[in-house]
């Protein structure tokens, strides 16, 4: 026998331990809950025997007995409750054998490599990272029946994965992964499982907003019950999932080791690259309405960007001559989609369904449907607070024309504590936060016309979306500094023929003659900041914007 192989046993061993020892808290649980009983039946067959008698004994049976009938409702109650308590679903989107025979092949193959068990189904997440997912619960089985008891985990898959990653190293990521069914399948480790994720549902439930007071107090009441049973399981549940996944690593070592190494420099990078284009080329497109329906695409092009100016990166883009992943899906195109919507309402908040203020784009649309909409938005924020605050225009001859020039003569002007920016800045803050009150609020999950009939946030419970924010709230003087950077780039649209872009690693882009102009940063907030225009000015006469002239706005 192998080191690995003693490895994987003593894991394996360590992992069935401590899951014993889950199930041995479940058992003293129901020990402390029977115990009154199990004194009650003493005391009154002791009666019965002859034993203990006299009313002072009888008094003592009947009241033991009174607790115990008591303590045994209550517990059945709270037994109930978690067992009726929904886990929490990790938002996906299905991925149906018929729409990836390749994918589920390619899954089967490792399994029968690694001498496992196969995931049951596969699913897609906008994320960077893939685990195993028990949905045998009687809530996420649907009409699957009681076969759907003893099947096993789904396996999900992050969907940048599938578009930056080549096959064999998809194949690669995924073993250990896979790997993992094995522990799943074992009965002992499945029942704790199902033992803390039934507390942890039930925790959720009894925290849960919105009941009457007379559902309220028991909820409470057994939210504080399985929170109590989960702080003594913390420790021995944490140390079987690492025991769990060491064992599934090991048993991974001898399928593609040496292309898993490599495979996991890939995931670094999509990570990297994922996020920069959520938080600076999704957000912005979210935020104007509009939804990238080709978010896993532009995760290729975000990392190519990345290895031209990242030499860190040199030598991953050709890679890209092999086969990558995302062919193993009969439609990627459509997978993409569905992924993309998801993560805008994951991430923003975006309604399920699209609508007139909620439209898909394509990434050839995106300069012209959300960088020029952006920039003519806020600049037009700019110039109603402005007009707000009785800020004089800087043209007298035509009061209506909105100019650069009326920004910079404010911010450059004289004012009180603060500067003039301070009180701006509270404007544009107010305005923005008023526009975004008046937006639409996205409300519960509803049904969408995806191929599986269900919303993917149907399991995942009530919480308000999004679910992740992106970024914090920005402060006063940062929206300030975006609203006249925006200004400042639509006068440079109408006046000196530039044009909007998109930069896959910085989201909006100004383009002059082609070529990106990316040091517009800091002549703004030296205006913003200190009140200096020079520095601006001295950028306009370089690209020749005339602030001067009127400016088109929304």
């Amino acid at each position: 026998m192998s080191g690995i192989d003693v490895g994987e046993e003593l894991g394996a061993r360590a992992a069935q331990a401590r899951a014993l020892a889950l199930l041995r808290i479940r058992s003293r649980a129901l020990a402390v809950v029977i115990t009154p009983a199990a004194v009650a039946v003493v005391l009154f067959a002791a009666g019965a025997q002859g034993h203990l008698g006299g009313p002072v004994w009888d008094g003592v049976r009947w009241a033991v007995l009174g607790v115990a009938v008591v303590v045994l409702l209550v517990a059945a109650a709270v037994a109930v409750a978690v067992a009726r308590a929904r886990p929490a679903v990790s938002p996906t989107v299905p991925v149906a054998e018929e729409g990836a025979p390749d994918l589920y092949r390619l899954v089967r193959d490792l399994a029968d490599r690694l001498g496992v068990p196969a995931p049951s189904a596969i699913a897609l997440t906008p994320d960077c990272d893939s685990w195993l997912e028990d949905r045998t619960h009687r809530a996420h089985r649907g009409g699957a029946g009681r076969e759907a008891r003893s099947t096993a985990p789904v396996l999900v898959i992050g969907s940048p994965f599938l578009w930056w990653m080549r096959v064999a190293e998809l194949r690669a990521v995924l073993a250990p992964v896979v790997a993992g069914t094995d522990s799943s399948a074992h009965p002992d480790i499945a029942a704790a499982r199902r033992f803390v994720r039934g507390l942890d549902a039930a925790v959720a439930d009894g925290a849960a907003p919105g009941r009457g007071a007379l559902r309220a107090v028991p909820a409470a009441f057994t939210g504080w019950v399985a929170r109590l049973l989960l702080r003594a399981c913390r420790e021995h549940a944490a140390e079987m999932e690492r025991c769990v996944a060491a064992t599934a690593s090991m048993r991974a070592q001898g399928v593609d080791y040496a292309l898993r190494i490599a495979a996991q420099e890939q995931v670094g990078l999509a990570y990297a690259g994922w996020d920069r284009l959520l938080t600076r080329v999704a957000l912005p497109a979210w935020r104007m309405g509009r939804w990238p329906s080709r978010l896993d695409a532009g995760v290729v092009s975000a990392l190519t960007e990345l290895s031209r100016r990242d030499r860190l990166a040199d030598g991953f883009t050709s890679r890209l001559g092999e086969r990558p992943a995302c062919d193993l899906l009969e439609e990627p195109g459509i997978a993409d989609e569905a992924t993309s919507l998801l993560a805008a309402r994951l991430f923003h908040g975006g309604p399920a369904e699209s609508g007139p203020d909620w439209a898909p784009v394509d990434w050839q649309q995106y300069p012209d449907e959300v960088v020029d909409r952006k920039w003519r938005t806020e600049a037009a924020r700019l110039h109603r607070v402005l007009d707000a605050m009785g800020v004089p225009p800087a043209s007298v001859a035509d009061p209506a024309v909105p100019t650069l020039a009326r920004v910079m003569e404010h911010l450059a002007g004289p004012g009180g504590p603060g500067g003039p920016g301070e009180e701006l800045a509270a404007g544009i803050g107010a305005a923005v936060a008023r526009d975004d009150a008046q937006a639409p609020a996205p409300g519960p999950a509803q049904q969408t016309a995806s191929a599986a009939g269900a919303d993917p946030l149907d399991l995942w419970g009530p919480d308000p979306l999004p679910l992740f924010p992106l970024q914090p709230p920005r402060t006063g003087t940062e929206l300030l500094a975006d609203h006249v950077a925006a200004m400042v780039c639509c006068a440079a649209v109408d006046t000196a023929g530039a044009a909007p872009g998109l930069d896959w690693l910085d989201g909006p882009a100004l383009l002059v003659d082609g070529e990106r102009r990316a040091d517009l940063a800091v002549p703004v907030l030296s205006l913003v900041e200190d009140g200096d225009p020079d520095p601006l000015r001295s950028w306009l006469a370089e690209v020749g914007v005339r602030s001067d002239k009127p400016v088109r706005l929304v």
